[in-house]
């Protein structure tokens, strides 16, 4: 049923039908150490991936310590890293039997077909993918885990951009001994602390996502080696030329970026994952961009300002990003109509509107500002009672009723927390004019 420890891995993989309770789909891969399946959860009726360490690999006497570390590693993160862009860890078990661990199934493919020069991605995508990275390895980084060994080959993309961090098997966490074991990590994509077996923070994940973002952008290694002896004396010695000298459409602030994430000298290199994330959202205002096309990752950076969602966590902007539809609108369009019913509410991400009732100016409504939000505190079909006219360029995010309800609890907690503010707000601002009001008239109020 789990695993004949007779029989060598490559016989074994015809012969499974079922890992524990998982019934086995497919096989999705298989290296030296190891083999992965999608399998079916019977009881959550969901796919997901399952890794199966072989026994061999872990019994070897050469290496056998550091597969077992590796495995172990990645199982003690299960449940603890919860990120849309980072795979999750469901469940892991070691026992006589078989040692697996099972993970989030991503319906896609590592970015490693995109770092050849024939099939290089837009600058635009790449920018996104990295700009991803950084918040998911932020995210890791704050609960005290660094990666250790990014590359394309751990990076999941699905669907246009959705992108997935997976295999925390070299991570080091704060939970676990510091000692770090040699070998662990691709030469390629190593930081200088890291080839020289220093003490490691999450710079050394900035350095090794620097080398991604060159490759993505190139198709080419910044650092050109035929061996790992060589490939050292690189990572240590040498500077990279600036993708731009191989991709002219590469902006000198792009080079910019890449120049700083890959400096020899942690000191000189970005000190956080927010310096890199807000440069990267910086790029896209020099780039040409589809007018209606705008990037998750300047949606996320508009998100992180309005004041509406200060309560919000990343990992919940990231989930407001899914239920909302984001638009550039020109002036003169009238968003809502006086009189017509809807279930939508609005929040202005930038430009100005104007709220009329009976054709007569109510208010001028700027950035951050939210319309509409009785069609969803009233939970039912809400008749406007003005009109939202669109009085410079805009950028407006709607979110419907019926996508917000599906959203996790926490989220739809704190759009409610943040709609009482506004309320109150209004509540507090209107008994002012009404006391001003009052006061003009000498009417005295007990």
């Amino acid at each position: 049923m789990i695993l004949i420890q007779a029989v060598t891995p490559f016989q074994r993989v015809s012969m499974i039908n079922k890992i524990g309770k998982y019934e086995i789909i497919r096989e999705l891969g298989k290296g030296a150490t190891s083999v992965v399946y999608e399998a079916l959860d019977p009881f959550v009726n969901r796919h997901v991936a399952v890794k199966v360490v072989f026994a061999e690999a872990l019994g070897d006497k050469e290496h056998g310590r550091r597969y077992h570390k590796l495995f172990m590693t990645e199982a003690s993160l299960a449940g603890k890293l919860s990120h849309p862009h980072i795979v999750s860890i469901y469940d892991a078990v070691a026992n006589d039997e078989a040692s697996y661990i099972v993970m989030e199934y991503v319906d896609g493919s590592t970015l490693e077909q995109y770092c050849r020069p024939e099939t290089l991605l837009p600058v635009t995508k790449v920018i996104e993918i990295i700009f991803k990275c950084t918040k998911a390895l932020d995210y890791a980084a704050k609960h005290g885990v660094i990666h250790r060994d990014i590359k394309p080959a751990n990076i999941m993309l699905s669907g246009e951009n959705d992108i997935k961090i997976t295999d925390f098997g070299a991570a080091q966490t704060s939970a676990t001994e510091t000692t770090q074991i040699t070998g662990i990590g691709s030469p390629a994509y190593m930081s200088p602390e890291q080839v020289r077996e220093q003490n490691l923070t999450h710079q050394t994940d900035i350095f090794s996502l620097g080398v991604v973002l060159y490759q993505l952008l190139t198709g080419k290694l910044p650092f050109q080696a035929n061996n790992s002896y060589s490939m050292v004396y690189q990572i240590l010695n040498v500077e990279a030329p600036p993708p731009s000298k191989l991709r002219p459409e590469v902006l000198a602030q792009l080079d910019a970026i890449v120049e700083r994430a890959l400096r020899k000298n942690i000191a000189d290199r970005y000190q956080s994952w927010e310096e890199l994330s807000h440069e990267l959202v910086a790029v896209f205002g020099n780039l040409q961009k589809p007018e209606k096309n705008i990037p998750d990752s300047e949606k996320f950076n508009v998100l992180r300002k309005i004041t509406f969602f200060k309560h919000f966590s990343d990992v919940e902007l990231w989930e407001v990003l899914r239920v909302t539809t984001w638009s550039r609108i020109e002036p003169g369009h009238m968003l809502l109509t006086e009189g017509d019913v809807g279930t939508s509410f609005f929040i202005l991400a930038a430009g100005e509107v104007k709220v009329t009732k009976l054709g007569k100016l109510l208010n001028v409504l700027r950035a951050g500002d939210c319309f509409g939000e009785m069609a969803y505190l009233g939970k039912k079909q809400f008749q406007r009672t003005a009109s939202i006219t669109a009085a410079s360029n805009i950028t407006v995010i709607e979110i419907k009723s019926d996508a917000l309800a599906q959203a996790s609890e926490l989220v739809r907690h704190n759009f409610n927390g943040a709609f009482l503010e506004i309320l109150v707000d209004r509540l507090s601002i209107a008994n002012t004019r009404l006391s001003q009001m009052l006061a003009d008239k000498n009417i005295s109020v007990f």
